[in-house]
């Protein structure tokens, strides 16, 4: 996608170098270069890929970028950054854009400097923008993939160890029921041996020495006495 930020101070009119290629129609040789096409022509220019010979420590920096892409200044110090610093600065930011285009314009003439070598700066800088984005996002996408594959493991760790613990409750419970179910039979039978004392000695005694499943014994008759 094309972008605008040039046609805020690019000249369409450039200065003919050579003869122009002949039309390939009449109306198509009438019809007047546009920005777009001019800058098309400078950009085409700039056909080496950034490359970042150093590391970028501190990613917001758009000036450790563009020096670890080996972008400097030229010698008469003009880059399309410090044309965003005059457009921003308290002469002219208030200005309308025409008297800002020609007043960018007149300094350049001043300085010896042509349209062109400011939008070869700016696709230079443009570029590595975008390969330092494409360099930050395969980083993020291995990131990504790597720690997706790391909470893979750990959700299978997580759903082994569920199993663990789901199968160390379960046997805890089947070893509460089988004791209680041991228990509970050795309580019926005491209760029914219980019984059987207390029965044998309800003979002797009508008091309750020991306890009965069914509560008090019944006292023995007393002892008939012999009528003389």
């Amino acid at each position: 996608m094309a972008k605008r930020w040039y046609n805020y101070f690019l000249s369409v009119d450039q200065p003919e170098e050579g003869k122009a290629e002949e039309a390939t129609s009449a109306e198509e040789s009438r019809a007047p270069r546009t920005a777009a096409q001019t800058v098309a022509e400078i950009a085409s220019g700039v056909t080496a890929e950034p490359k970042f010979t150093s590391p970028v420590t501190h990613p917001a920096s758009f000036q450790e970028i563009y020096e670890a892409a080996e972008i400097t200044a030229p010698s008469h110090g003009f880059t399309v950054l410090k044309i965003i610093d005059l457009i921003q600065s308290e002469h002219i930011r208030n200005l309308s854009r025409d008297v800002k285009r020609s007043s960018l314009l007149l300094a350049l003439e001043a300085a010896g400097v042509k349209p062109q070598e400011i939008v070869q700066d700016a696709v230079r800088r443009d570029k590595a923008l975008d390969a330092y984005e494409t360099v930050q996002q395969r980083a993020l996408q291995e990131l990504e993939a790597k720690k997706t594959q790391e909470n893979q493991g750990l959700q299978a760790e997580i759903e082994r160890r569920i199993n663990e613990m789901q199968s160390r409750i379960q046997a805890n419970n089947d070893e509460v029921a089988k004791e209680k179910e041991r228990f509970y039979g050795w309580q019926l039978k005491k209760q029914q041996e219980e019984q059987k004392i207390a029965d044998a000695v309800a003979y002797f005694t009508s008091e309750r020495p020991v306890t009965s499943p069914h509560g008090p014994v019944s006292p023995a008759p007393a002892p008939t006495s012999k009528q003389s």
